[in-house]
């Protein structure tokens, strides 16, 4: 067995893929460095990350399986799900060998379907993001906002956000990830920032500006007046929008 172990990214992994191919590893399987585990028996290979090479397994992959297929196998890494790196490699592997089909529709092939389950999770966790992030105007007018999503779609939601608020500075941080994309006017940028989350949860913290503080008690209120007690259906709320999502909604919070 061949332990391949890359840098976390995406490109990393799409290297390690690469050099599979290239220098016929038997048996190989694919981890994080933070994930390696050690086996006595098995050559290990520490992969540096070659652009060139992975934009070529990309290019082979465009050409055999789509954008869309692309697609998949891009939201299938950012489940980031143990051994999802194996699960790729597979598909890839089977797409090689199999080139005059679309192997993307095989469901039968166990690996391509769950790369289909895994992109069918990310997705649904994508727009879930985009509907309930909720952005807070800091001191400074950059407007902020803070996620902790089950999966890595932060930079699936860059395009969403980019579009629909051009006209003010923003920054979305992942909480569990720790980075964030930050928003000039002009580009999006990924930023790497120690923050101190507990004091953003500080009712008594001098991060915000006032006047997002005031909006923030008025929707609340008028979320709060407009209620009908009677007619409360929490079950069906929480169908809705499920609980795990409250922590980033104004109106679920306490004044």
């Amino acid at each position: 067995m061949t332990q391949l172990s890359y840098d976390n990214t995406f490109e990393g992994l799409f290297t390690a893929i690469f050099e599979i191919f290239e220098f016929k590893y038997p048996n190989p399987k694919i981890s994080k460095k933070d994930d390696l585990q050690h086996n006595l028996f098995a050559e290990k290979i520490e992969i540096i990350t070659d652009i060139s090479k992975s934009d070529r397994v990309i290019k082979k992959l465009n050409a055999q399986i789509g954008n869309d297929g692309v697609r998949c196998v891009i939201y299938a890494f950012l489940s980031e799900k143990i051994g999802v790196e194996d699960v790729i490699f597979d598909v890839i592997n089977y797409a090689v060998q199999n080139p005059s089909i679309n192997i993307m529709k095989d469901f039968a092939n166990e690996s391509v379907l769950q790369i289909s389950q895994l992109t069918k999770n990310v997705g649904r966790e994508k727009h879930r993001m985009e509907a309930f992030i909720r952005f807070e105007q800091l001191k400074d007018g950059i407007y902020f906002a803070k996620i902790d999503p089950d999966f890595d779609v932060l930079t699936l939601i860059i395009r969403h956000f980019k579009n629909r608020y051009q006209d003010q500075k923003w920054i979305i941080y992942d909480l569990r990830r720790k980075y964030g994309v930050y928003y000039d006017l002009k580009e999006v940028e990924i930023v790497m920032m120690d923050l101190d989350i507990k004091s953003l949860d500080d009712k008594n913290n001098q991060v915000f500006s006032d006047t997002e503080i005031n909006y923030q008690k008025l929707w609340w209120e008028y979320f709060d007046h407009t209620s009908i007690k009677e007619r409360k259906n929490t079950k069906l709320h929480v169908q809705h929008v499920p609980k795990r999502y409250w922590k980033y909604l104004t109106e679920k919070k306490m004044f």
